[in-house]
């Protein structure tokens, strides 16, 4: 199979790209800097998500897309860098898809990222793909997102929306951030009570799911990208410290969050009970199911 990736250099991309590479596919990359990618047999193309739609010439002949690029939700907000996380999404979503349309021998599937976010503060409840989605900023986004991904549709595409849980790897995601406070005896859960749930996914069953999501024609529509055993906030913490052998008992107040990441520091405290319905029906085995033996693959 040919097919080039967007978000090709980044946390999740970087393993993306390297699955298919060691499975003898045909790899290419969108890069701002194309020059830079110095991985062997990768081929690089130029596009800035936020500007134009990328060259046809990039998309000809390819078999798939996989669009995972996107500004990092993970900082401070403040309105210039929620437009660049919306347009990052929605905007360059859409001129991907525009130039999608206008390729010769267009691609016949497009993998698009998402997010759990679409879903928004649910407390308790059980979300599948099936469930609607909640209210607030980042569920427009997300919204917004999938829109336009679905778009391809009406060129004989078949789309694959993947909402992305919290990713579990060592090289990027919110593992890596919380990783020195833990091994210092710092960590602890995020809120007093820590009941909020966290839908996660270790990064290998997350780049298996993006592999057969573009590999197997028979999957379309929206899969949860989420291990089928999601904890809550506090038994996640507990189980990190556990991993490093560290204790987990200096809880972060919802107050300094707030106060330390402003609008984003609310989000960080919000419960989604996310389960991947329709990957288990579909016979998708997760390596990393529980989330004990998850982290103490990454860091124990």
């Amino acid at each position: 199979m040919k097919l080039i990736v967007s978000g090709g250099t980044g946390f999740i991309g970087t393993r993306v790209v390297d699955r298919f590479k060691r499975d003898e596919h045909y790899v290419a990359v969108y890069s701002r800097r194309p020059g830079k990618e110095q991985r062997t047999g990768i081929a690089s193309y130029f596009w800035d998500p936020l500007g134009a739609p990328p060259s046809e010439d990039s998309l000809d002949g390819m078999d798939a897309v996989i669009h995972l690029a996107g500004e990092t939700v993970a900082q401070r907000w403040n309105p210039a860098v929620k437009a660049r996380i919306r347009d990052s999404r929605v905007l360059a979503t859409r001129n991907l898809v525009a130039a999608i349309g206008r390729t010769r021998n267009r691609p016949k599937t497009l993998v698009c990222a998402s997010a759990i976010g679409i879903y928004g503060e649910r407390g308790d409840e059980v979300l599948t793909e099936k469930s609607t989605p909640g209210s607030g900023f980042l569920v427009d986004v997300c919204r917004g997102w999938e829109v336009e991904a679905d778009m391809a549709l009406k060129y004989g595409i078949r789309v694959v929306k993947l909402r992305i849980g919290f990713v579990l790897g060592l090289d990027g995601g919110a593992l890596k951030e919380m990783l020195p406070p833990f091994r210092l005896g710092l960590g602890g859960r995020l809120g007093f009570s820590g009941r909020q749930w966290m839908p996660w996914i270790h990064i290998d069953d997350l780049c298996a799911m993006i592999q057969r999501a573009t590999l197997d024609a028979s999957v379309s529509g929206v899969w949860n990208c989420t291990a089928p055993n999601p904890v809550r906030n506090r038994d996640f913490t507990g189980e990190l410290g556990q991993a490093l052998h560290r204790p987990a008992i200096f809880p972060v107040p919802g107050m300094a969050l707030k106060l330390l990441f402003g609008e984003f520091g609310q989000h960080m405290l919000d419960s989604a009970r996310v389960l991947p319905e329709a990957a288990v029906k579909a016979g998708f085995q997760f390596q990393y199911p529980e989330i004990g033996p998850a982290l103490r693959n990454l860091v124990g």
